[in-house]
């Protein structure tokens, strides 16, 4: 057994009565480095703190008597949850569009210095033009440009540009497409191809013949 001081006995008498209002602090079974009553219960002072014995060390330390060895409090209560915060909202995805561009040959759209459109043509603008229209939602525009050789003067061949415009454009309308329809006329001045000027007269014609053409551009959104 440990021997306890008589000072310490006595003060075990003296404050027991206030010792009553503090927390019992149980004694390990058997040898205790800490002052005791009959109960195993350790003293305690009037402020709390538990008497050792003189073989006390920090091996024979007690949850409740030193410090950071008291026992976590059993029901922790966590701290509130933040509610979380507005999500932000990915932004919608960009409308597809049916843009579009056709290009009808002069061979199959008219014949070498006219402006009537050719049965070829029509099909072509049926098959091609007609059906890409259909995919979308809503048009915009089309533009309709005509192109003419280097073959008659400037002035000649800008008018004949616009008149092919013009035919392809009145043949669109009249499939009921109601979207706004622009014609352009560019004359000779965009030609795509280049020929020898000492070919014969219908070899050049045929030779040409890519830069007689008519191109339909298409501008709207997709369903």
């Amino acid at each position: 057994m440990f021997k306890i001081t008589a000072f310490a006995l006595l003060l075990i008498g003296a404050t027991s009565v206030h010792a009553q209002s503090l927390t019992d602090i149980q004694a390990k079974q058997g040898n205790s480095a800490y002052v005791q009553d009959s109960r195993g219960v350790i003293a305690r002072s009037p402020f709390g703190l538990c008497w050792r014995t003189g073989t006390w060390t920090p091996a024979d330390a007690v949850p409740g008597c030193d410090g950071d060895l008291v026992p976590p409090v059993t029901k922790a209560i966590a701290p509130p949850i933040a509610p979380p915060g507005p999500t932000a909202q990915a932004p919608a995805p960009a409308p597809k569009r049916c843009d579009f561009a056709v290009t009808l040959g002069s061979d199959e759209s008219f014949a070498f210095n006219k402006a009537v459109l050719s049965g070829a043509a029509k099909t072509r603008i049926d098959s091609e033009v007609m059906t890409k229209l259909d995919t979308c939602a809503k048009v915009d525009l089309i533009i309709v440009t005509g192109h003419a050789d280097r073959l008659g003067s400037q002035q000649y061949n800008q008018k004949l540009s616009e008149k092919r415009a013009d035919a392809v454009a009145a043949y669109i309308k009249s499939k009921g497409v109601r979207a706004e329809v622009d014609t352009l006329g560019a004359g000779k001045t965009q030609s795509i191809k280049a020929c020898n000027d000492k070919l014969p007269r219908k070899q050049l014609i045929e030779c040409l013949a890519p830069n007689r053409r008519v191109v339909i551009e298409a501008r709207g959104f997709a369903k």
